[in-house]
């Protein structure tokens, strides 16, 4: 009995405060690091299309050439102007902000060139996520470059 009130208790406190339930959390990281993983997909497949419907119409994007929005990062990654060899991601973790926030930080490792010059690479990235109208899109990606054989979250 003291563990369907501790469970209803818990439920209650996620409620009241926005934030999911734990099992919520676990569903919502695992399907926005599908979505992430995806991105990259179409990273290295120069799908631009792909962006269109995955970044929110306001969406920033915080690189190492300055700040970009939706229409650039679109051009960007439909052009042939970079070259995606290799990547690897992993490393994510998910902080949920409120009921329709949530970030997702995750480490990434590329072998890019972009107009014939490497991309800064391994980098920590944050991507933050928002829920309209039912659906969670990208609103801000930001990477920050780190040394090369990271161990450990900073």
């Amino acid at each position: 009995m003291r563990k369907i009130a501790l469970v209803l208790t818990m439920a209650a406190a996620g409620v009241l405060t926005g934030q999911p339930a734990p099992d919520d959390a676990d569903a919502l990281k695992r399907s926005l690091v599908a979505l992430e993983k995806q991105s990259w997909v179409a990273w290295k497949n120069r799908d631009g299309k792909f962006f269109e419907g995955f970044l929110s119409d306001d969406h920033v994007e915080i690189g190492f050439g300055g700040v970009s929005d939706k229409k650039a990062v679109v051009a960007g990654v439909g052009s042939p102007v970079c070259v995606v060899r290799t990547y690897s991601v992993d490393r994510f973790d998910l902080k949920v902000l409120g009921p329709d926030t949530a970030l997702l930080t995750y480490f990434a490792d590329q072998d890019t060139t972009c107009g014939g010059n490497p991309v800064p690479s391994p980098v920590w990235v944050g991507s933050l996520y928002v829920r309209r109208g039912g659906k969670w899109w990208n609103a801000v990606y930001q990477q920050t470059q780190t040394k090369r054989k990271a161990e450990s979250r900073p």
